[in-house]
């Protein structure tokens, strides 16, 4: 299960997930990812992964997308923390770049 809270003000919105990134709910955020941006001009957006207990490939790979179109990704503890790193220095690397 995962519990997805949205904020949204005037130039920032911000994401907030607590649970398991898995399965059904990688599909489930990436419909909220798509509402809530889609249409905007938010100049920050964020991604609180503090309660987050699990991320599968799928959940990854959404993480990464949602990096590369502009989205902070703020992890706490060493799972997310360990996901955001690789996401970033995937996301970060000069293109070409094979790691």
């Amino acid at each position: 299960m995962l519990r997805i809270h949205i904020s949204e003000q005037a130039e920032a919105i911000g994401f907030s997930l607590e649970g398991s990134l898995a399965g059904p709910w990688v599909a489930e955020l990436e419909k909220c990812w798509n509402n809530a941006t889609s249409g905007k001009s938010a100049t920050a957006i964020t991604v609180k992964l503090a309660g987050v207990t699990y991320v599968d490939d799928q959940g990854t790979e959404l993480l990464c997308r949602m990096r590369r179109r502009g989205a902070r990704l703020m992890p706490a503890g060493c799972l997310t923390k360990s996901i955001v790193e690789r996401i970033e220095a995937d996301v970060c690397k000069p293109q070409g770049e094979v790691i």
